[in-house]
C-alpha cells in the first residue's frame, strides 16, 4: 500500500501532466449563466478553433452554441472547463469535472478562503473535490493564451494572438486586465488570473510555462508565495532557461499586507526576505506596473548587455541634465567618451557644441539625416555597452514631423552598423506612439516609454544579464524546512553564547566570570582597561538598567563598577547575578557592525547584516540575506550598506579588515545552520572591526534556543 505522501505526490504528478490540456484545450465547457456567456464570447474573439459547449439547466442555446443541461450529458470529456457558477455550485460542479477526468477547470467564484474560516472550510471542500485536476483560482477571471488563440476569460482584455511574447501570472485579474490593454508594445503568450491557488500555485505556472519554448519572459503580480520551495525550483529552471522573471510583490506595508489577506487570503511575508529571495534567484523586482511592462519590454526585446555603461543623445540640453541626474538611482554609469571619439566628433561640429556624455548634439544636425547618422555612428563606435536616444514624438498635425523620422531613422542605421544595443526613450510616456514603436522593434531597437520607467528597465536588464554571467553557475537554493518552532525557549547568558561562537571561529574578547570579590583580581590579570557586565537571562539589554561599565582603567574603577551594577539590579527588581564578565576593552575600533539571525515563520532562518552599536535603530542600514549563504553574497552584501564607507576608510580614517569581518560573518551564518532546528534569534551587537589585518571582535552576543 502507498502512504499518504506518495498518494499526494502522484496526485500532484498527474495535475501537472494535465495542465497542458487545460492551457491549450481543444474542447471547453462553459459552465454557469451571464458570466459562463460573456467567457465565451471573449473565446470566440479570439479565434478559438476547438468545440464550445455551454451547460445550463434551463436555456437551450448560449451565445448562440447549443446549451447541454448538465456536465452529464456532454458529447465527450471537455479538455477544459469554465466554471462560472456560485461558490457552493463551484464545490459540486468541480467534483464532477474532476470524476469525468477534465483536463482542468477555471473557477470563477469569490468567497473561499478570503472570507475567512466559514470560507476556508468551502476551500477545502474544493481542493478535496478537485482530486488529480489542476483547478485556477478560485476568485479570480481566468486564463488567456494568444499563442493557441484561447481564453477562459469573462471581461475584455486586449493583445492580439501571436508567435511568442512574456507570459504574465497575476493574483489580481483586474491588474491583469488592465495589462494586456497597454500602449507600450509589450506582447504577451499567456496571461493567468492566480486567484486563491487553492489547487495550482505559482510554482505550477511557472513550471507550465517554461515547458513552452514561445514564452521569452514572466511577468508576475504577486501578494503572497504559499510554497517557497517549490517556487526556488521553478525560479532556478527558469534561470537554467534563460527565461528572465520580473515580480511585482506587494505587502511592504502593513496595510497593504492587510488588504492581500483580505483579497486572495495571502501570507505576504516579510518584504526583506522576499527581497533577498528575489535577488538569490535573479529574479527582478520592480515598484510598479508600468516597470513591470518596461522591464519586460526590455528583457525581451534587448540583445544580451555586457554592462552597465551607457551613453545618451539628445538634441536638448534640458533631457541631458535629467538623463544625468538619474542614472547613479538606476545604477547606470556614463563614463565620457573615448578620445578618438571626442576628435571625431568634435569635428563634426561648431565650437559651441560641447561634447560630452550626455551629449546634446543640439539642433545644428537636426533635419540632417546623413549628418545624424555619421554623429550617432562615431558615438556607438566606442566601448559604451549601450544607446540610448531621446525622442518624443509630436501627437499635433505638424509638416516638420518628418524631421523626428529622420532622426530616428539616422539611429536605426547607426545601431545597424555598429550593433550596439539600442535604446529610445521618450521623456513623456504617452509620446511614442504605437507605430514608431513597432518601427523601432522591428529594427532592432527597444522602445521605452518614461525617463525613469526607462532607465530603470535599462538597469533591470544589465542586472538580468549580470546574474546570468556571474552567479547562475554558484547558485544554491535557500533552505526553508522547520521553519516553525513552537516549544519552551532560553537565552544563553552573554559568556556561554560567545563560548559557543568562539567555537566556530569568531573572535571574542579576552575574559572570564568572577564573583563580586574577585572582579579586581580577574581584571589585574587581564590588563587595563576592562568592561565589567552583569550575565544572566535577565540582563538581555544590559545598557536600558546599567549593568555595562566599559573603559575602566584601574581597580578602583572595577570595584566602583561592580558595586553602581549591584545597586542598578537592585534598583530594577532583578536578582543579584552570581558571577559578573569581565573583559579586556576592545579599542581602536574602525567601525561597529551587527549581524543577527532571525527566524521567519514562513522562510526559515534569516542573517541581517547592519550597521552596528547605537546606530542599529538611527539609521536603520541593513540588508538580509537567506541561508545558506557565501562569502560573496557576504561582500555583495556589505558594498549596499552606508557602512561601507567606513570600512573603506572614511575622510582619511583607517580602513577596516573586511577579511576578518566576512570570516566572522560566514562562521556566525555556519552556526546557525548548524542549530537550525532549535536557534530561534541571535546577534552579534556589535561586532567590532579593527584596522586592516587587525581582525573583528564580537564585544556582546545573545543566543535565542529552544529547549
Amino acid at each position: 500500500m502507498w502512504g499518504r505522501d506518495e498518494i499526494q505526490i502522484e496526485v500532484v504528478m498527474s495535475r501537472i501532466e494535465k495542465m497542458g490540456r487545460l492551457l491549450a484545450p481543444k474542447s471547453i465547457a462553459f459552465i454557469g449563466g451571464r458570466i459562463a456567456e460573456m467567457a465565451i464570447e471573449k473565446c470566440q474573439g479570439i479565434g478559438f478553433e476547438g468545440e464550445i459547449w455551454p451547460v445550463h439547466p434551463n436555456r437551450t442555446k448560449v451565445a448562440g452554441f447549443a446549451c447541454f443541461p448538465s456536465i452529464d450529458t456532454l458529447p465527450s470529456v471537455p479538455d477544459a472547463a469554465y466554471v462560472g457558477v456560485n461558490r457552493n455550485l463551484t464545490v459540486e460542479v468541480v467534483g464532477g469535472l474532476s470524476r469525468m477526468g477534465v483536463g482542468g477547470a477555471v473557477c470563477y467564484a469569490a468567497g473561499f478562503s478570503e472570507m475567512g474560516e466559514a470560507g476556508k472550510q468551502i476551500q477545502q471542500a474544493l481542493v478535496a473535490a478537485a482530486g488529480d485536476m489542476p483547478v485556477v483560482g478560485p476568485n479570480c477571471f481566468g486564463l488567456i493564451n494568444f499563442l493557441d488563440r484561447t481564453a477562459l476569460w469573462p471581461y475584455p482584455f486586449g493583445g492580439t494572438p501571436r508567435g511568442s511574447g512574456v507570459a504574465l501570472i497575476s493574483q489580481s485579474g483586474n491588474i491583469a486586465m488592465n495589462l494586456t490593454m497597454n500602449l507600450r508594445s509589450v506582447r504577451f503568450s499567456y496571461v493567468i488570473g492566480a486567484g486563491n491557488q487553492a489547487v495550482l500555485g505559482l510554482s505550477d505556472y511557472l513550471e507550465e510555462l517554461l515547458n513552452d519554448e514561445r514564452v521569452t519572459a514572466i511577468g508576475m503580480y504577486i501578494e503572497g508565495i504559499n510554497d517557497l520551495g517549490a517556487f526556488c525550483k521553478a525560479a532556478a529552471r527558469a534561470v537554467e532557461q534563460r527565461v528572465p522573471i520580473v515580480v511585482m510583490k506587494v505587502g511592504k506595508t502593513e496595510a497593504s499586507a492587510k488588504q492581500s489577506s483580505t483579497h486572495t487570503d495571502s501570507l505576504t511575508g516579510s518584504d526583506e526576505l522576499h527581497d533577498a529571495l528575489f535577488k538569490r534567484l535573479g529574479i527582478i523586482r520592480v515598484d510598479s506596473l508600468n516597470r513591470l511592462l518596461e522591464t519586460l519590454k526590455a528583457l525581451e526585446l534587448s540583445p544580451v548587455l555586457a554592462g552597465r555603461t551607457i551613453f545618451s543623445l539628445s538634441c536638448s540640453g534640458g533631457e541631458a541634465a535629467i538623463i544625468a541626474d538619474l542614472v547613479p538611482e538606476f545604477d547606470l554609469h556614463m563614463p565620457a567618451f573615448s578620445e578618438q571619439q571626442m576628435s571625431d566628433l568634435q569635428s563634426q561640429f561648431t565650437d559651441y557644441v560641447t561634447v560630452s556624455n550626455p551629449f546634446d548634439y543640439n539642433t545644428s544636425i537636426w533635419g540632417d539625416q546623413r549628418a545624424q547618422q555619421r554623429c550617432f555612428t562615431s558615438s556607438m563606435q566606442g566601448t559604451h555597452d549601450a544607446a540610448i536616444l531621446i525622442y518624443d514624438h509630436p501627437t499635433v498635425e505638424w509638416a516638420g514631423v518628418e524631421e523626428y523620422i529622420m532622426a530616428l531613422d539616422a539611429f536605426i542605421a547607426a545601431h545597424k552598423s555598429t550593433g550596439k544595443p539600442a535604446f529610445v526613450i521618450c521623456t513623456v510616456s504617452e509620446l511614442l506612439p504605437l507605430e514608431i514603436q513597432e518601427r523601432l522593434i522591428n529594427h532592432g531597437v527597444v522602445p521605452l516609454q518614461g525617463l525613469n520607467d526607462g532607465l530603470s528597465a535599462i538597469g533591470n536588464t544589465a542586472s538580468y544579464h549580470e546574474f546570468q554571467r556571474l552567479k547562475m553557475q554558484s547558485m544554491t537554493l535557500p533552505k526553508f524546512a522547520g521553519t516553525a518552532i513552537q516549544q519552551p525557549s532560553r537565552f544563553l547568558d552573554e559568556y556561554t553564547a560567545k563560548q559557543q561562537l568562539r567555537s566556530f571561529g569568531i573572535c571574542v574578547p579576552e575574559g572570564a566570570l568572577a564573583s563580586a570579590e574577585n572582579a579586581i583580581a580577574v581584571a589585574d590579570k587581564l590588563g587595563y582597561p576592562v568592561v565589567v557586565k552583569a550575565v544572566g537571562e535577565q540582563f538581555l539589554h544590559k545598557s536600558d538598567i546599567g549593568v555595562l561599565l566599559l573603559n575602566l582603567i584601574n581597580a578602583d574603577e572595577v570595584n566602583e563598577a561592580v558595586t553602581r551594577i549591584t545597586r542598578n539590579i537592585a534598583a530594577a527588581g532583578l536578582e543579584t547575578p552570581e558571577k559578573f564578565l569581565i573583559e579586556k576593552m576592545v579599542s581602536d575600533v574602525v567601525a561597529e557592525v551587527i549581524v543577527g539571525i532571525k527566524r521567519d515563520q514562513q522562510f526559515g532562518l534569516a542573517l541581517v547584516i547592519g550597521s552596528g552599536g547605537i546606530f542599529v535603530e538611527l539609521i536603520k542600514d541593513s540588508v538580509s540575506l537567506l541561508l545558506p549563504t557565501d562569502e560573496k553574497s557576504i561582500v555583495d552584501a556589505l558594498s549596499s550598506l552606508a557602512l561601507q564607507k567606513l570600512l573603506d576608510g572614511y575622510r582619511g580614517k583607517p580602513s577596516g579588515d573586511m577579511a576578518a569581518l566576512v570570516a566572522a560573518i560566514s562562521a556566525f551564518a555556519r552556526y546557525a545552520e548548524t542549530h537550525w532546528d532549535t536557534l530561534l534569534e541571535a546577534d552579534i551587537n556589535p561586532l567590532m572591526v579593527l584596522a586592516e589585518g587587525s581582525g573583528a571582535v564580537a564585544a556582546d552576543a545573545l543566543i535565542h534556543l529552544a529547549d
